[in-house]
Order: structure tokens, then C-alpha cells, then sequence
């Protein structure tokens, strides 16, 4: 079955939390020391819709990857920037499943009016580091030693990308909702589906 990009649900939260478990688990890639709970990302799926895309790419009823944006930062002035994360199944990896689904989310971040995306990424990882920087994201700095996990210290690089031309007196960024309700929101939403190599 050709695999489509959607907007995740509440019932994907158990397909998510399987992708995402074993990177917190076994890895410093997370610097979460636990794995979510399936209840605790059903709500942190449902807290982030109203705002902010959250997008799953599946084959039927298979989860390939997710991807989503998040606030970047709390004080109003940041409101035009967002943090963003993408997750793939570990057999799903090098099929393009990422860059699609970024394309996604940064055509529907665009319509929303957001200016800016950044992306975190506890070093080394240059799987990562290579999928960020083949979507357009650029080094930014390095966050030297600032957490702690498995027994060691972890530096975290940023990334960020210029999502569209920032104008002089930016409109606040549209919820969700109001962007689905626009003609554009389905080619947004699989504008990065011919990306697929599935």
C-alpha cells in the first residue's frame, strides 16, 4: 500500500511511543531518561494540534515515521519560531521518509505564518545532522556538555531553517484549524509525498 502523510491522532500514540521508546531507552538521542507512556503521548499529541502540526507517515495502518513542531520558546516575541523533530521506524530508515515529512510540515508551518524552524540534535549523530542539512537547516552552535545521560555528557548542536521571508510586522501564526480550513491544506499536507521511496 503507498504510504501518505496525515495528520497523527490520538489512536497513533501506541505505534508512536514504539518508534520513540527504544530512542530514549537506548540512546542519547532523546535526553527524556524514561519512555512515554502510551497515555502521556496521546496527550502530547493532543496538546499540540491545536497549534502546531504533528504528522505521521503511514502505510495503511503501519506508522513509518512522525515528525512535528513545538513551541520554541514561551515569550511572545518567539511565537514566529518553532522547534521541530522527525522519527522514523527503524525499518523504514534511508526510504525518504523524513525529508517528506518535513516538507510537510514546513509548507503547512509556512500557511500557518511561522518564519523559523530549529532543530536540536545531541551529538554525535550524523544521520541526523545529514537528513537536517539536506532539508536546508544550517549550524547555528553547540550546546557543549549540557546533559547528562548513560553515564556521560552530551553536547546538543542547533540547526536552523529560514522557513520563509519574515515580514516587517508579522501577523500572529494561524492555529491549525484555520489552516485546514484553507483550500491549500491537502497539497500542503502531501507536499511531500513524492519524496517517498516506498
Amino acid at each position: 500500500m503507498k504510504p501518505l502523510i496525515r495528520l497523527a491522532a490520538e489512536d497513533d500514540a501506541e505505534q508512536i511511543r514504539a518508534i520513540y521508546a527504544p530512542i530514549v531507552g537506548e540512546t542519547a538521542t532523546s535526553f527524556e531518561l524514561e519512555p512515554p507512556s502510551t497515555e502521556e503521548m496521546c496527550c502530547r499529541i493532543a496538546d499540540t494540534l491545536p497549534q502546531w502540526p504533528w504528522l505521521v507517515c503511514a502505510a495503511g495502518p503501519q506508522i513509518l515515521g512522525y515528525a512535528y513542531a513545538s513551541r520554541h520558546r514561551a515569550r511572545a516575541a518567539y511565537q514566529w519560531s518553532v522547534d521541530t523533530s522527525v522519527y522514523i521506524h527503524p525499518e523504514a530508515r534511508r526510504l525518504g521518509i523524513g525529508r517528506a515529512l518535513y516538507r510537510s510540515l514546513f509548507a503547512i508551518l509556512v500557511r500557518q505564518g511561522y518564519c523559523n524552524a530549529y532543530a536540536g540534535i545531541a551529538l554525535p549523530n550524523p544521520g541526523s545532522v545529514g537528513l537536517h542539512e539536506a532539508v536546508g537547516f544550517r549550524p547555528v552552535g553547540v550546546y557543549r556538555e549540557v546533559g547528562y545521560k548513560h553515564g556521560a555528557w552530551h553536547d546538543v548542536g542547533w540547526w536552523h531553517l529560514a522557513l520563509q521571508p519574515k515580514p516587517s510586522v508579522p501577523p500572529p501564526p494561524l492555529p491549525l484549524a484555520a489552516v485546514q480550513a484553507l483550500p491549500h491544506w491537502q497539497s500542503d499536507l502531501a507536499a511531500g509525498e513524492t519524496l517517498l521511496r516506498v
